[in-house]
């Protein structure tokens, strides 16, 4: 009995930590300390020497607004996806709509009526090894990666949410079930089809 209640604080005490370290992340990565290391694209073209372009994409899906507080800015255009690359931040705002999708298999996180997001931005900048950090403010989930990019390269960074897990997984049967409508408790991030 000891060692369980011991085990269970000390998850309690990683998750407080991770929540914690992320908070910070966010705070730290929300406003800009430079503004040269990229500049926003409206259309690609070619790539000048040195220089190298980056599209990054995300999409996921949150609850309509007002389901837990008239605070809440989930299912809203307030709801945003921080990037912060070598210091330079931007926050994108997400194009949105009502979305209602029947289940495509037995444990789709994604079924149900929701609000559907898409964020996406072209970013020109330096080639080499950039530092970028990945955030929701408004879930408390903040993600930092390196990334290498080539001399006249055109890469993609795709962010995918990690949403939580359901009350029902919890019975035998629905183990590692997730849902949006519980919030999203990490990013998972692509370079270039390769995970990070």
């Amino acid at each position: 009995m000891k060692k369980m209640n011991l085990m269970l604080l000390i998850m309690a005490l990683m998750v407080i930590n991770g929540c914690a370290e992320s908070s910070a992340l966010i705070k730290a990565s929300s406003t800009s300390m430079h503004t040269d290391v990229f500049q926003e694209l409206s259309n690609g073209g070619l790539v000048p020497p040195g220089l190298a372009d980056l599209r990054i994409a995300s999409s996921l899906k949150t609850h309509k607004p007002g389901i837990y507080s008239g605070k809440d800015v989930h299912g809203t255009p307030e709801y945003r996806l921080l990037i912060n690359i070598d210091g330079q931040a931007v926050q994108l705002q997400g194009s949105l709509h009502e979305e209602n999708i029947e289940p495509r298999w037995l444990r789709d996180p994604e079924a149900g009526k929701g609000i559907r997001y898409g964020f996406g931005r072209d970013l020109r900048l330096k080639a080499g090894t950039h530092r970028v950090v990945i955030a929701i403010p408004s879930d408390d989930v903040a993600v930092e990666r390196k990334i290498t990019l080539a001399d006249g390269s055109d890469n993609s960074l795709k962010v995918e949410p990690i949403y939580r897990g359901t009350a029902n997984s919890r019975r035998p049967g629905f183990y590692g079930q997730t849902s949006f409508s519980e919030g999203i408790t990490g990013l998972r991030v692509t370079f270039n089809g390769e995970p990070l």
